[in-house]
């Protein structure tokens, strides 16, 4: 047996885990038993909370393959531990990818990962639910002359994992993935379709295909509410109460619990049956599968298994799995998983001939690298095209959980806990009240030891003061601040799916935003045109829409390079293509099945210019500098074939014949950059970069169009199997397209309000680099007087190092000679004075991104220190970019419209989507208000959530301790406070206060400080502590002023201080209940005004209005409830009634004591109100303000950015006054800015290059070396 047998499940991926084996031991269960037994399953309860506990006192370790029970933990930063029982399966084979008749005779395909069935027992994949077995042992029986193969696996988080003997480790079946199988091979050898044998087979290991969001019953959930451990503590608390008759504050407790369960369960329900609501859509429908026998037979989607293939109809369908097509094409709508509402074209996967099957064309199918061929499950299949008498099929790739949408589901239902300051210091500060607690139970215990007291009392007591310390009230009040933002939230049209996030988003100071759709208007105009001739420019024309264009090969590319399909007899597809396919004026024809063999099957979509301007009589002029010509009268263009538009290509391509034309045309569209690249160079002009530029500074989005001539020898069967490399390539240069993107209105504004909050703003876009940094200079992100250095980054090749070239966007001519500097990773300390330069901000793309990212890690933190513009970045660097920002101590937010956002929106602190579609899912935020607007909304909603949180919870705690000085004070003569005095002070005070002082909306507009991310900070703690200070003061200061009052004697129902003249009522009082408590004395009574005008004091001096509320005079409830409340105790102080100081068994004390004890409240509310607003809010929060507002960004006076710069006189004072030498910033941004404050090498001169020089001895560091 290995005792350190540690496996590694999901090695680098996001849901890691470490792995131990153990197997059940009995003897330690037996004493696991007793000890439940004699703990009264407070035991069990402990072993439920603690999973690493329960499986070491129960289980024995073993090695992972033969352990009955996995015990697991997450590797991130919060080390979760789960537990799952191993089960064990039979099946009639080990693994899913043989075929039962034949894998008796053949060994395991190289290809396949998994060893044969002959070997030991090996589980890979899904299994359905093997408790019923009878699937399992139908097959077994099918096939007798198989020895039944034992598999175990395990379930968590909805995934099966298999033992596989090969790498001695649990591992989850994703699908046919798993066989690395290539694309020739899939065509081949997949294309076919499984025998019904098969399908059963793999069924048994892949499951059922079904993303089963099961709804808990009320009463599961219920139990695990109730095994909560504050509800336990609630339990223990009120049967303590009801030991010491305390039956009515008991039943308050009981009935406050009750709501708040019957609350969280309704709100836990409502978001599984949701969730429920929206993966069912696809859970079960009929979908026709070809068998291996080419019959096509009709089943339910939960049967299909990875290798199946099915049919795609061609009115559409919702997609019940991920399948890959081999033949046909699909328009689809994947707003589900992109939130990209336009239609996109899925064409069939490529399959190489045999000659062309070489490692770069036939590549290993990968659903990310082959998305364009991939149908997602849950998304849209509107409508299919297909050639004569074929069908549109797909090959099942993965089903169930492993499938896109079953992934999203399942961070859904398993999110990370969030890890946010404020809650991990508020178990410290909860931890804190716990040792307070602590104190006062030894002191209880002694106290009453010393006092003679019965046994029975001293433990009641003592456990008393436990539940008085730790407020039974306080989740429901910390919860009840985040619910009333929420609401405020979706009263402005943001909706928000993760509350707990709208606290985090008080924090936010830094925003990324997309640029198409969230910063610039959705839609593009076409602003102009500019052809190429012989190698030049022609002068820039508005449109295209002209009669001696019509036939010109830039029309052409313009009418057919593009994925625009007709549904519903209305266009559709990319916004861009709409607005450059309109611009031509031509028509779209999707020709019907019957009119396809007219076009010698191509694909069945047909272009033509409109009749107008075609000329009166067909006729080819010689001087025609075109290559097209007519045949006929009908002049059309047939689209062959797509290569539909990758981000990581930046561009796409068409194949297109002319009706009665021979040979093909192939036409491209794209980055600029990329196509002049597959150009040939004599067709691209020279002046062609300074062209771009002029463009892409004015802000434009610039679109190149090429052209080629294919040879005659490609058919259009070779056409429809040829790689792209090989039409993109020799194309000739045709000209720009230059459309308009618009900043929507909103916009500068925004980001105006945003820099004077000191929030940065960065751009994060998929578009060109020029064209961004013009966005941004045009939205105000950087003004027009800051320099922007554009970094280049290039990878290592040809034995070189990796580089980074600097170069200054608007100055690209000011230096003429060039720097070559060499950097490596060491540290070099130049201490200087900090120096005056202007403000700068680096805008870089993708390409260098990544280069930087691997190359440059170290200088990474330093460029997203000043990073504004991110162009050209794909989906999953966008979320890298986040990371990066998040790795140097960002708070980060990030608003998209859902197009390629979502994991960027998923992972940011507060992501906000301007979508509505499914894909919202995603972000824990989305707006119904399609521009940015909504992001100041949140923050400024988010700042006054944390705030109310923070007032909440020192009320509550000042609540408690103020309770606990009050017991303890009595307690010292045997006495307490009465039932009904607790009564009213939780429900008629605390309850009434803690969830009106919530509901202050937030401050108007962003200030430039955001509020502290912790309970545990300066300010704070010294709020809490002077005011507990002051509280216990004044007690004290009551309970031995009214000891040494003349008047004072040890209170009985006989006693008359008030010269009252009737005794009857009051000897009513003399009952055997009140003289065993002690409850009626005057210091019980002096104390009880006293605190109950404290709670009214604190609550109103923590009740925090500007600057990131409104005041609290605007809250009515509040103010109605406070006013109501002093009204009410000033009344009985001055005026007893009888029967309320029945009700709350309170004495009568002398006139003069009364207006004494209002001088003693007088006098506490002032120094409260004095020491909180004046001392702790003037001089200790601005102190801490001044700091945090200059290290907002991670900038310093020698590189400040534009966002909030920080005037140099006014740093120094502040380091001087509030942070000395010594002291070293909390956040890495701005430890990094004070190192870069000192560096005089920092930012790069412009045109100078920086180059990874690894040092033989440590690859981490390297030299500094400046050449002329």
């Amino acid at each position: 047996m290995e005792k350190d047998d540690l496996k590694i499940l999901n090695k680098g991926e996001e849901e890691e885990l470490e792995l131990q084996g153990y197997r059940l031991c009995r003897w330690r269960l037996a004493l696991v038993g007793l000890g439940v037994l004699s703990t009264g399953g407070f035991l069990l309860l402990l072993l439920y909370w603690m999973p690493e506990w329960c499986v070491k006192s129960t289980c024995t370790r073993t090695t992972a393959r033969d352990a009955e029970v996995v015990l697991m933990r997450s590797t991130d930063e919060f080390r979760r531990w789960f537990l799952a029982r191993v089960r064990v399966m039979l099946a009639p084979g080990s693994n899913p990818f043989h075929s039962l008749d034949t894998q008796t005779t053949s060994p395991s395909s190289p290809c396949c990962p998994f060893p044969s069935p002959a070997s030991p027992p090996l589980a890979n994949g899904h299994t359905p639910h093997p408790s019923d077995g009878s699937p399992a042992q139908e097959l077994i029986r099918r096939y007798a002359d198989y020895q039944p193969t034992q598999i175990r696996y395990f379930t968590f988080h909805s995934a099966k994992y298999y033992w596989n003997d090969e790498v001695q480790n649990f591992e989850v079946l994703n699908g046919l993935e798993d066989l690395h199988v290539n694309c020739s091979t899939l065509h081949s050898e997949h294309s076919t379709g499984l025998t019904r044998n098969q399908q059963e087979y793999r069924r048994l290991f892949f499951g059922v295909n079904e993303i089963a969001v099961k709804v808990p019953s009320v009463f599961k959930l219920l139990i695990k509410e109730v095994l909560n451990p504050f509800y336990i503590f609630q339990l223990f608390s009120v049967i303590l109460w009801s030991a010491d008759e305390y039956y009515y504050y008991a039943v308050a407790i009981v009935f406050m619990s009750v709501i708040s369960i019957a609350t969280s369960l309704y709100t836990i329900k409502k978001q599984y049956v949701m969730l429920h609501d929206m993966v069912a859509a696809h859970s079960i429908v009929r979908v026709s599968v070809c068998r291996a026998n080419n019959d096509i037979e009709e089943i339910l989607s939960t049967d299909l298994v990875p290798g199946d293939v099915i049919v795609i109809p061609s009115n559409g369908t919702i997609m019940p799995c991920d399948a890959v097509l081999v033949s046909g094409t699909c328009i689809v709508n994947e707003s589900m998983l992109t939130g990209e509402s336009v239609p996109v074209t899925k064409t069939n996967l490529p399959n190489p001939m045999p000659g062309e099957r070489v490692a770069d064309v036939d590549i290993a199918y990968n659903t990310e690298e082959h998305k364009r061929h991939t149908l997602f499950c849950g998304t849209n299949v509107i409508q299919t095209r297909f050639y004569t008498g074929e069908l549109v099929k797909a090959v099942v790739v993965r089903t169930g959980f492993c499938t896109a949408k079953g992934q999203l589901v399942r961070s859904i239902l398993y999110p990370k806990p969030t890890d946010f300051k404020l809650y991990r210091d508020a178990y410290l500060f909860l931890l804190c009240l716990v040792a307070v607690a602590g104190i006062g139970f030894v002191y209880s215990i002694v106290l009453s030891i010393m006092n003679k007291v019965p046994a029975k009392t001293i433990i009641i007591e003592s456990l008393d003061i436990i539940t008085i310390t730790v407020p039974p009230a306080l989740p429901a009040a910390m919860t009840a601040g985040i619910v009333y933002a929420q609401r405020r939230l979706k009263r402005i049209g943001i909706f928000c799916i993760s509350p707990q996030r709208i606290n985090i988003c008080g924090q936010i100071n830094l925003v990324c935003f997309d640029k198409t759709g969230t910063l610039t208007e959705d839609g593009l105009d076409l602003w102009g045109v500019q052809r190429v001739e012989n190698g030049s420019f022609h002068l820039s024309e508005e449109n295209a829409y002209k009669e001696n264009l019509v036939k010109s090969q830039f029309v052409a590319c313009m009418a057919t390079c593009h994925s625009l399909t007709k549904i519903e007899g209305q266009l559709s597809g990319d916004p861009l293509d709409l607005k450059m396919f309109e611009a031509t004026g031509w028509s779209l024809e999707e020709a019907t099945e019957e009119e396809t063999s007219l076009h010698n099957r191509i694909m069945p979509t047909v272009v033509k210019p409109p009749k107008q301007l075609l000329p009166p009589e067909p006729a080819v002029s010689p001087e025609q500098d075109m290559e097209l010509y007519e045949l006929s009268s009908a002049y059309e263009i047939g689209i062959v074939r797509q290569f539909p538009f990758s981000s990581a290509l930046q561009r796409m391509s068409v194949v297109a014949r002319l009706l009665g034309e021979k040979r093909m045309d192939a036409y491209t569209k794209g980055a600029p950059e990329v196509v002049a690249s597959l150009c040939k160079k004599e067709t691209v002009p020279e002046n062609f970069a300074e062209v771009l530029e002029g463009y892409t500074k004015q802000g434009f989005r610039v679109i190149a169009l090429a052209h080629r001539r294919l040879e005659s020898k490609l058919t259009w069967h070779k056409v429809q199997n040829i790689s792209r490399d090989h039409i993109e390539a020799n194309m000739e240069f045709l000209g720009l397209i230059i459309m308009q993107n618009k900043l929507k209105a909103e916009t500068p504004g925004v980001l105006q309000d945003l820099h004077r909050a000191n929030i940065r703003t960065v751009m994060v876009t998929g578009d060109n680099m020029l064209t961004a940094i013009s966005v941004a200079r045009d939205c105000g992100m950087i003004p027009p007087q800051d320099t922007v250095i554009i970094a280049d980054a290039v990878p290592p090749h040809d034995g070189k190092a990796a580089k980074i070239t600097w170069r200054y966007a608007d100055k690209p001519s000011k230096t003429s000679r060039l720097e070559e500097v060499n950097i490596s990773l060491e540290d070099v300390c130049h201490v200087e004075e900090p120096k005056t330069q202007e403000m700068y901000h680096f805008a870089m793309n993708g390409k260098s991104f990544a280069v930087i990212a691997e190359h440059f890690p170290d200088m990474l933190q330093k460029l997203v220190l000043h990073g504004t513009v991110f162009a050209r970045m794909a989906p999953d660097q966008k979320t890298q970019l986040i990371e990066a920002l998040q790795g140097v101590d960002y708070f980060v937010g990030m608003c998209g419209d859902g197009a390629n956002d979502c994991g960027a929106l998923k992972r940011a602190h507060g992501g906000i989507s301007l979508s509505e579609l499914e894909a919202s899912v995603a972000s824990p935020f989305t707006s119904r208000t399609p521009n940015i607007s909504c992001v100041p909304s949140l923050i400024r909603e988010g700042r006054a959530a944390l705030i109310t949180s923070f007032c909440v919870f020192k009320f509550m705690a000042l609540y408690s301790i103020i309770q606990y000085i009050s017991v303890t004070l009595l307690y010292s003569i045997l006495s307490n406070l009465g039932d009904f005095q607790f009564l009213f002070i939780d429900i008629a005070i605390i309850l009434l206060i803690v969830f009106t002082m919530s509901l202050n909306p937030a401050w108007k507009e962003l200030v430039s400080r955001r509020p502290p991310s912790g309970l545990i900070s300066g300010p704070l703690l010294c709020s809490v502590l002077t005011q507990i200070l002051i509280c216990l003061g004044f007690q004290t200061i009551t309970f031995l002023w009214v000891r040494q009052q003349p008047w004072y004697t040890v209170w009985n129902p006989l006693t008359d201080v008030c010269n009252l003249t009737l005794h009857n009522n009051v000897s009513d009082l003399n009952n055997t209940e009140i003289d065993d408590h002690n409850i009626q004395n005057y210091e019980n009574t002096s104390l009880f005004y006293v605190s109950s005008f404290q709670y009214l004091i604190v609550a109103i001096v923590f009740s925090k209005g500007k600057p990131f509320r409104q005041p609290s005079y605007k809250n009515w409830p509040f103010v109605l409830s406070a006013v109501s409340l002093y009204f009410f105790l000033l009344f009985i102080l001055f005026h007893p009634v009888e029967k309320i100081d029945e009700f709350l068994e309170i004495v009568c004390v002398p006139f003069e004591w009364r207006v004494k004890l209002f001088l003693i409240i007088l006098v506490n509310a002032l120094v409260s109100i004095l020491v909180e607003t004046f001392i702790l809010d003037i001089v200790l929060w601005k102190l801490v303000f001044s700091r945090d507002k200059q290290g907002n960004f991670g900038v310093t006076p020698a590189a400040p950015t534009p966002q909030g710069g920080i005037d140099l006189r006014a740093h120094k004072c502040l380091s001087r006054l509030c942070c000395s030498s010594k002291m070293t910033p909390k956040a890495r941004y701005m430890h990094l800015a004070q190192e870069l404050s000192v560096d005089p090498d920092w930012p790069p001169k412009p045109t100078t290059t920086i180059e990874a020089k690894p040092s033989p001895e440590n690859g981490s560091t390297y030299r500094i070396i400046v050449s002329s």
